[in-house]
């Protein structure tokens, strides 16, 4: 059975006026996907009132957290010594939310208990399913 942590924090969503709405929201780390982070956001944060869930890189959250980064529809920077932005892009439109990075990291540190930084393929297996795939060719 994979190992799944789940960590309700608090947030802020920055509105586009840069007023700041608290949030809940709930991180996701499950060894059955071990390259990714999921961010469970709650249905009011949505302009159409469903709960919404972002997947992306663990590393990309890593990374994040000490320098800009990121492409396409996540982006992540540190925001002073505190705090730490998500920045989401979507056909509706884009969401500034602010965590505190200490939160973050101790969940990083968490994911990192369950699966090590480097043995996400060898958690994934995928050096026997593909061996299996391949008829052990």
């Amino acid at each position: 059975m994979a190992v799944t942590l789940e960590q309700p924090v608090r947030a802020r969503l920055i509105t586009p006026e840069g007023r700041e709405r608290a949030l809940s929201v709930v991180l996701r780390y499950s060894a059955e996907d071990p390259l990714a982070i999921q961010m469970v956001f709650p249905s009011q944060a949505s302009l159409d009132g469903a709960e919404v869930t972002w997947i992306f890189a663990r590393e990309l959250l890593e990374e994040g957290m000490s320098a800009p980064a990121g492409s396409g529809d996540v982006h992540i920077w540190p925001c002073g010594r505190a705090r730490t932005v998500l920045e989401f892009h979507s056909h509706q439109g884009l969401a500034l939310v602010q965590f505190d990075k200490i939160v973050l990291r101790r969940f990083l540190v968490r994911s990192y208990a369950v699966v090590p930084a480097g043995g996400e393929e060898e958690s994934l297996g995928l050096d026997q399913g593909l061996s299996r795939l391949l008829g052990g060719v």
